[in-house]
């Protein structure tokens, strides 16, 4: 998400802003410029409205009988706990809370409640108390809507502030005194306010931020600081004092590396610092705008387990709350002076104390209150609950209290008692609860395990006592529970706690989605229930509800009416969601429909499919205007002729010709049906309906036919009679009640509002909803009404809405009310103390009782199948055993006797044609598996061509003795192309080699060449040479340079030459050497001598066995023991070699096993580092391209810093040079006070003349060189031209003559001085180009330090992302799987002992990792132990610390005071010491007056400026002025002539008119825009007249 710039708020208002700067001119400056004309008169403080003109009460038409005061309020049962900040504390038994469109102040300890209505009726966006509680304020929800404060506890409305917002204010802060009064506006301007709230005025606004705001607070510290935090941002402002006036200053915070959160709780610390909450329950800490660190407890977990929603800061103490129902409080110290320690920006803390509350508690808000000496807190749960909470978090600390209960979020359903003044609600947060509104208390409660959605109380024909409900839940279950007297109990007198007890009576479960409507029938026999799985259940009502059977509806169920006793038979009207009404009659409660099943299919049904005529009526609507239009044309038109004739002129009665009518709008019919929301009948058969969506703003009279389609989705209904309503096209009715005494319709609306139409005899009609009264009741915005009751005697009326309000009103004035009865509560059932409980429903997927009954009904199916297979069983055992004895009979026959087996086969044709259809069903599945076996066999031999036959050749040796083999490994086959390519780069290989070879022998030649040569020939040539380049010119000609080349290469020629011919007399040299030693032909060696004759003597002689001179000697001879033992010997040595090699084998066998999990190992690997490698190519180029771009800013980085070198390395040149000149101007002085002596009578004037600012014009050096040849000689032809710039900056000239020496002074001393002065201006010229250019290099010096700023901050960027990036890569990574083989006693993860089927949630850990996190245990719990001893000294510590704070505090106090007296004593009054000290010293003073004629000449140099600029705008106002005069010339030059032609128009005649209609009209239009012109003239020379005076305020 873009972050937005720090910005001032008052800089360019644009859309909504530019309007409310029109509306109030107090937003840009605290102090704006107003004529005294215009100044505001101040409110008087003893200034109060009227309640009875501020609030806003009931409407009623103009025409209406109905009484403004129809409806008294009475009561507030409920609360908007969901509501962000909902809850305000007045004193210590007053809380203030929103409830719809009042504002409900409580007392918690006799509940008396006091309300505030809204002033414009548009509901309430926030409350907020003054820190002195003598004021609350009231934001509104509306059209413009307004802030009014009352006053406490009269509650009367003090001031009213307006124009802040444009629909809705959603929080509001006074600052620590009170004086200011913070306000922020919700979509769509988002506006933050400033008030002065005393005088009802603006004094600064902003437009907080383009999405929605949650809240803005006031720094405790600084007034001026404000801090706004909502959805993805927080934003940081300040109340700054600027040249034009006080303005709204603004700076988002950006969260950087931090992922973007919605800031919800926030407070600025002292030190300006602000700490935030987050969606994921840590904390951060802002500073300069920016994220510090973010704060988490030990090993990285969340400060909360969910969003924080408020951060306090009390009494040096830290505190957070969070929705996970804790309350934390933190060291301030530790959050205050957090660093962060590594690149995370984590930085964990333990907190000091923390309350935690319950499983279901969600804290939303806290605020403080004094009760007794003793600070407590009340909390604001959005679970329904306000608690009272002691924070001191001591020994002595109280327990938390839940002090009000009530339904969190909205109401789903209620119901009133037929015989007394109960009534039953219940909610999503599955609790039902009863009350008394004739007492205004709630008497009881019961909860569940799923949330209820309808609810009706049993009518007295049904429950004679009257204490009988049936409540439906979100599951599908009903539960039927009795509310009675515990006192009447037997045996119970006196001993219950409660007034009135709920016992759970009856549970079942006939739906299996949401039940959303419950009805029993007029005759009390029938009870019906609807749901959202579009079924309709029927139960007969006895004793204990028996299920009578349920139909199917076309859509989820909405609402269930039966008819009046005055129609003839007992219907249902069923109201689905998706436009279906169903009429069914009474199921007979004692007949039983089916017996498998519930379903009744045959029960007589009736659909009416609503067909939506909206869109027709519209379409009436507009041809009957547009015909009404024609008619009254047409009749203007004949009364025109009409008087045209009465006054003698003849006109043609010619119709005139009809225009082009736009095209009538088309019929539009939505693709979605509208959803019906209520209904009604009004005879048998037919019905009212109220629709939502795009049929919404009528009443639809609708009728059951008897015919038409069967299938209800294809039916197209329409209603026989509308009515429109007035004012519901987009707040459709959602709930209808009638009110028999007086006779009422009580409409409740979408917006929360509360409609009453009185009704006459002849029932509804268009006539008698004409007229209603009119009262917002609800919220605006989620109020919408679900429940509306009367009362059993019609006196009270009761609203519940989905803003979690229960409002009761009485329905007479205040004078009529008669007085409280007391509520009467049924009593139990007779034997109700000796029931056992019932058995409720927990499970929310439970079978429901169609469900049940199919199970049932599968159960019966089964055994009864189960059973005829028993049977069946039975008769094949029988019938196998009796084949069995015969089997037996037959064996014990004699031989000759027995059957043959195939004799015992009665027909084999029976076998045969079992065999034919086998094999037919055989060759029918291989035709059906025909394609899938081809598919698979070409599967498989891809799989084996792609996995086998790319393998080598695979060799197995097996074992000799044993079973045991061993295969070489398979590995693949070197492909053709890889041969190939091996095959080229060793070729390539060889070639490089010989290629390396050669050039080895041909550098050791010319190093040995090298060698022979002289180094003093290798020294001169390369001096030459350099000679020869130094003297070579860089730029040489084509042809130069060409003879150079060619001396070059036969100097090289010749050198290789000359190596040549010094080897080859080497090696002549060498072969001659060789040749000497060559020995003669008849030279003989002694050695080789001896050597050959010791071989002579020693030669052997060999003999073969074939050979006939062979004889044998005794060891030679063979004979049977010897072969024997020959023979024995080879086997003892061919077991010993099979049993090494079979050991070897295993062994091998073994290795390979060892070889085989590494390979496997290795396998997994190399999968691992491909599929890794694959991700590190995919994210290669944009890694590639991050450091590219880190490489070029850490280039241009360098560059920067290099530049930034030098420039500093410059300046101190330049600072060096300044101080030398500055050295050089003091030793200047120092010598003329030299030359001066001691009492010169000339020192005055010598000195003017050395301090004179000259500056030569012409003929400087003329004059200086004949000062040096003759100082003496007069040149009067030649002086110079002075031009001095003493007084006026140049503005006077005076010509100075330099050799009139005055009288009676030493010319000497006046040469000197006038030379000492030509010095002092070359110095001090010299000192201000210095001066300049130290200016210039410290100008360029911050602009590349501030170029340099730029990088160091892009490079951050890119290193953040280029760490986001190794981030997310390694987080790709860490995404891969990786196998790990574990043997089955590494696995210690068992489950009951066995091996776990799922290791998802397992950890792979080494053994020495896991031994020491078990020792880093034992060590943290002796460092917690510790810690705590440390802890425990600490706070002991900090409470005597405190102790000697005071007490050093009360030394201090006596010690200033003993200090004040002896001020008293000896100056007569209290003296500021460092004041005096301050003003002693006259430093400052001097240097503030050197500045002063500074700024002067600066300022008068401005002003010259301003006045030329003034001279030039005077001009062109002149030159505006006698354009604008000409215009107005010109305008009555026009005037003139409009009024003749006037006069001549109207001495023509009237038939003549017509002709000049067109010139008159083209007049008229001239006649406008030349007095536009004139306007628009007019304003510019009303600029211009304002900037001249802007201009000469600015220049005084």
């Amino acid at each position: 998400m873009e972050q937005e710039p720090a910005q001032d708020a008052e800089a360019e208002p644009s859309g909504a802003e530019a309007k409310l700067d029109k509306q109030d001119n107090t937003q840009v400056s605290s102090k704006p410029e107003k004529s005294p004309a215009e100044v505001k008169k101040k409110i008087n403080e003893n200034f109060f409205y009227t309640y009875e003109d501020v609030y806003s009460g009931p409407y009623v038409t103009n025409d209406t009988e109905i009484s403004t005061d129809l409806l008294v309020f009475k009561h507030s049962f409920g609360y908007d706990c969901t509501r962000p900040v909902n809850l305000m504390v007045m004193d210590r038994d007053t809380v203030g809370y929103v409830a719809g469109n009042q504002v409900i102040l409580q007392n918690l300890s006799t509940k008396h409640q006091k309300h505030v209505r809204s002033s414009c009726g548009g509901g309430i966006g926030f409350i907020t108390a003054h820190p002195s509680k003598e004021y609350f304020a009231v934001g509104e929800k509306g059209k413009k809507p307004n802030i009014v404060i009352y006053t406490y506890p009269l509650v009367r409305p003090y001031r009213i502030l307006k124009g802040g917002t444009e629909v809705a204010y959603v929080f509001g802060d006074f600052n620590r005194t009170g004086s200011l009064l913070a306000s922020v506006g919700s979509s769509p301007d988002y506006m933050l306010t400033i008030w002065d709230w005393t005088q009802e005025e603006t004094l600064l606004r902003s437009k907080a931020f383009a999405q929605d705001v949650y809240k803005v607070m006031f720094s405790a510290e600084n007034e001026e600081h404000l801090t706004t935090g909502g959805l993805g941002h927080i934003k940081f402002w300040k109340m700054a004092l600027t040249l034009t006036g006080l303005k709204l200053q603004g700076a988002l915070g950006r969260f950087g590396k931090t992922a973007v959160s919605d800031i919800i709780g926030f407070v600025e610390l002292p030190d300006g610092k602000v700490v935030s909450g987050t969606e994921w329950g840590n904390l951060l800490l802002w500073e300069g705008g920016l994220i510090k660190v973010e704060l988490c407890q030990v090993g990285h977990k969340p400060c909360h387990e969910g969003p924080i929603s408020q951060l306090i800061f009390d009494e040096g103490d830290l505190y957070s709350v969070g929705k996970d129902g804790v309350i934390r409080m933190w060291n301030f110290e530790i959050v205050d002076t957090a660093d962060p320690v590594d690149d995370t920006g984590l930085v964990e803390m333990e907190p000091m104390n923390e309350l935690w509350l319950g499983k279901n508690v969600s804290l939303n808000f806290i605020t403080k209150i004094h009760d007794q000496g003793q600070s407590f807190w009340l909390a604001q749960d959005t679970s329904g609950s306000i608690w009272k909470l002691d924070l001191t978090f001591s020994n002595m600390s109280h327990d938390p209290e839940r002090v009000c209960t009530f339904h969190s979020g909205g109401i789903e359903a209620i119901g009133v008692s037929p015989f007394t003044c109960l009534m039953a609600t219940t909610a999503l947060d599955r609790t039902v609860r009863i009350y008394d509104f004739s007492s205004n208390s709630q008497l009881s409660l019961i909860k569940f395990k799923q949330g209820g959605t309808a609810l009706a109380w049993a009518p007295a024909i049904v429950s004679p006592e009257g204490g009988l409900i049936a409540v439906g839940f979100e599951d599908g279950v009903v539960r039927m529970i009795e509310v009675y007297d515990p006192t009447l109990l037997p045996g119970h007198e006196g001993q219950a706690n409660e007034i009135a007890e709920i016992n759970l009576k009856q549970v079942f479960k006939p739906h299996a989605a949401a039940v959303t409507a419950l009805a029993y029938e007029p005759k009390g026999y029938v009870f019906a229930t609807g749901s959202k799985d579009k079924t309709v259940f029927f139960f007969a009502v006895k004793n204990e509800y028996r299920p009578i059977g349920f139909i199917c509806v076309p859509g989820p169920v909405q609402a269930l009416q039966w008819s009046p006793p005055s129609h003839d038979k007992s219907t249902l009207l069923i109201l689905c969601e998706n436009g279906f009404a169903v009429q069914v009659p009474a199921p007979h409660h004692g007949k039983l429909y089916t017996v498998t099943t519930y379903h009744i299919v045959d029960l007589p049904t009736q659909y009416f499919h609503f067909y939506s005529v909206k869109s027709q009526i519209k379409l009436k609507d507009e041809i009957a205007r547009r015909e009404k239009e024609k008619e009254e044309k047409e009749k203007a038109r004949l009364e025109w002729i009409k008087q045209q004739k009465e006054l003698g002129i003849e006109v043609e009665e010619t119709k005139e010709e009809e225009a082009e009518e736009e095209p009538l709008p088309p019929v539009y019919i939505p693709e979605e049906p509208s959803p019906i929301l209520c209904g009604f009948y009004s005879a048998p058969g037919k019905f009212w309906l109220s629709l939502g969506g795009y049929d919404s703003g009528f009443l639809y009279h609708c009728e059951f036919s008897h015919g038409g389609e069967e299938d209800p989705e294809k039916r197209k209904d329409e209603p026989f009679e509308v009515i429109p309503m007035k004012n519901t096209e987009n707040n459709p009715i959602h709930r209808i009640s009638f009110c028999t005494q007086p006779p009422l319709m009580f409409c409740g609306m979408q917006d929360g509002s509360l409609r009453a139409y009185p009704l006459k005899e002849e029932g509804i009609s268009e006539g008698a909803l004409k007229d209603y009264w009119y009262l917002n009741v609800h919220d605006n915005d989620n109020g919408q009404i679900r429940g509306i009751c009367c009362s059993h005697d019609d006196a009270c009326l009761i609203t519940c809405g989905g803003d979690g309000n229960i409002f009761t009103f009485d329905l007479l004035s205040e004078e009529e009310v008669p007085k409280e009865l007391k509520v009467m509560i049924p009593p139990p059932r007779r034997g109700l103390e000796k029931e056992k409980a019932t058995e409720d429903i927990k499970d929310p997927d439970a079978y429901n009782i169609e469900e049940y009954k199919q199970k049932e009904e599968h159960e019966r199916k089964m055994k009864e199948a189960e059973e005829k297979k028993n049977k069946k069983r039975e008769e094949l055992s029988a019938l196998r055993q009796d084949f069995v004895l015969l089997l037996q009979k037959n064996q014990e026959l004699p031989k000759h006797m027995q059957l043959h087996r195939e004799e015992f086969e009665m027909d084999r044709r029976i076998f045969e044609e079992l065999d034919r259809q086998t094999l037919q069903r055989i060759q029918l599945v291989q035709k059906q598996l025909a394609w899938e076996h081809e598919k698979q066999f070409i599967g498989l031999q891809k799989l084996q061509k792609q996995f086998q036959d790319s393998l080598e050749f695979t060799l197995t040796v097996h074992a000799i003795q044993s079973n045991h083999q061993i295969s070489t490994y398979s590995l693949l086959t070197v492909s053709e192309k890889y041969a190939q390519d091996k095959k080229q780069e060793d070729s390539k290989g060889a070639v490089h080699k010989e290629k390396w070879t050669g050039l080895k022998e041909a550098e050791q030649a010319e190093e040995e060449i090298s060698r022979e040569t002289s180094p003093v020939h290798r020294g001169s040539v390369a001096f030459e040479n350099e000679a020869e380049r130094l003297k070579t010119p860089d730029v040489q000609k084509p042809t130069t340079r060409y003879i150079e080349s060619r001396r070059q290469k036969i100097r090289r020629l010749i050198e290789k030459y000359d190596a040549l011919k010094a080897k080859i007399m080497k090696r002549r040299a060498e072969w001659h050497e060789l040749y000497k030693s060559k020995p003669r032909h008849s030279h003989e060696n002694s050695k080789d001598a001896e050597d050959i004759k010791e071989a002579r003597e020693t030669i052997g002689c060999y003999r073969l066995k074939s050979a006939t001179d062979y004889t044998l000697t005794a060891d030679e001879r063979i004979n049977t023991e010897k072969k024997m033992m020959q023979l024995a010997i080879l086997e003892d040595l061919i077991n010993t070699l099979v049993i090494n090699f079979d050991a070897e084998l295993r062994l091998l066998r073994h290795k390979k096993l060892k070889m085989d999990v590494q390979m496997k190992s290795a396998d997994l690997r190399c999968i691992t580092c491909c599929e890794e490698l694959l991700i590190l190519k995919k994210l290669e180029i944009h890694e590639d391209l991050l450091e590219e771009q880190i490489c070029a800013i850490i280039n241009k980085q360098e560059d920067i810093q290099s530049k930034l070198k030098s420039c500093l390395a410059q300046m101190e040149d330049r600072k060096s040079e300044i101080v030398m000149l500055e050295e050089r101007e003091k030793a200047l002085y120092a010598s003329f006070e030299a030359s001066l002596g001691e009492n010169n009578e000339f020192a005055d004037v010598l000195t003017d003349i050395l301090k004179k600012e000259v500056v030569y014009v012409e003929k400087e050096e003329v004059r200086r060189k004949a000062g040096e040849q003759n100082e003496n000689e007069e040149e009067d032809d030649e002086k110079p031209d002075l031009k001095t710039d003493e007084e006026n900056g140049g503005s006077e000239r005076i010509v100075f003559d330099d050799s009139v020496c005055p009288e009676g002074c030493s010319e000497d001393l006046f040469l000197n001085t006038i030379q000492l002065r030509q010095q002092r201006i070359g110095i001090e010229k010299a000192l201000q180009e210095e001066k300049k250019a130290a200016a210039d290099l410290k100008k360029e010096y911050n602009a590349l330090a501030i170029k340099a700023k730029e990088i160091e901050t892009s490079l951050d960027r890119k290193n953040r992302k280029l760490e986001a990036f190794q981030w997310e890569k390694l987080h790709k990574l860490n995404e891969l799987d990786v196998v790990v083989p574990l043997r089955l006693h590494q696995v210690q993860c068992l489950d009951d002992g066995e091996m776990p089927r799922d290791f998802s949630q397992t950890l792979v850990f080494t053994n020495q990792s896991l031994q020491y996190l078990k020792k880093r245990i034992v060590d943290l719990r002796n460092e917690k132990i510790m810690q705590r001893e440390i802890h425990k000294k600490a706070k002991e510590q900090h409470k005597q610390l405190i102790q000697d704070k005071k007490e050093m505090e009360m030394e201090i106090q006596g010690l200033e005071e003993r200090c004040n007296n002896l001020m008293m004593e000896k100056f007569g009054r209290l003296v500021d010491f460092e004041a005096v000290q301050v003003h002693s010293v006259n430093i400052p003073r001097e240097q503030m007056k050197v500045r002063i004629m500074e700024k002067e000449y600066e300022h008068f140099v401005e002003i010259k400026e301003w006045e030329e600029k003034i001279v030039v705008l005077q001009h062109q106002l002149a030159k505006l002025t006698r354009e604008n005069t000409s215009k107005l010339h010109q305008l009555n030059r026009f005037c003139h002539e409009k009024h003749q032609l006037e006069t001549e128009l109207e001495s023509l005649t009237t038939g003549q008119g017509g002709e000049f209609e067109g010139t008159q009209s083209a007049d008229i239009k001239e006649t406008a825009r030349l007095e536009s012109r004139l306007m628009h003239m007019t304003c510019e020379v009303a600029l211009l007249r304002e900037e001249v005076s802007q201009g000469r305020v600015d220049e005084m």
